[in-house]
């Protein structure tokens, strides 16, 4: 390189490999950066979620009472419970991915002027994996009423 610069003063050497690991490293960088604000905001939608469903556990605990006093199992609330919060979980994942892919998309075109190719599989991992997290604390928070006797539950108020 030193050789080609003596010979030839009007050209300019630049190390390639040196450039590629700084770039690298960079990158690496923004990468933890991504991945630590991604599991941030996961942790802090999943206390917003368990503090939603605790909110609306006075709800519940009513509609609940009445419905056993009506004459409704244990199972039957259950899964009136269940798929109240699946619908619930179904709305908010699919709220988040249309955000999601519709922010990626607008990345994609305007800022890095590429095409914009959606991973399907991962969008549909994450509307599961919501629906399941949404269904499973919320029938966990509704345990507590539903093994319970209703009269028990109408003394307490």
């Amino acid at each position: 390189q030193q050789a080609v610069v003596r010979d030839f003063p009007n050209i300019s050497v630049i190390d390639l490999g040196l450039v590629l690991s700084v770039v690298d490293t960079l990158l690496e960088k923004i990468g933890t950066v991504i991945r630590f604000m991604a599991m941030f905001c996961l942790c802090t939608g999943i206390v917003v979620l368990i503090a939603s469903v605790m909110i609306s556990r006075y709800q519940r605990m009513r509609e609940s009472v009445l419905l056993r006093t009506l004459g409704a199992d244990r199972r039957q609330v259950l899964a009136i419970n269940g798929l109240e919060y699946l619908f619930l979980g179904a709305l908010a994942a699919l709220t988040g991915v249309l955000i999601s892919m519709a922010g990626s998309w607008a990345l994609a075109r305007f800022v890095f002027e590429t095409t914009f190719r959606p991973d399907l599989i991962a969008a549909l991992e994450a509307f599961a994996a919501v629906c399941a997290l949404t269904v499973g604390i919320g029938l966990a928070n509704s345990r507590f009423v539903v093994n319970r006797p209703p009269l028990e539950i109408l003394r307490e108020e």
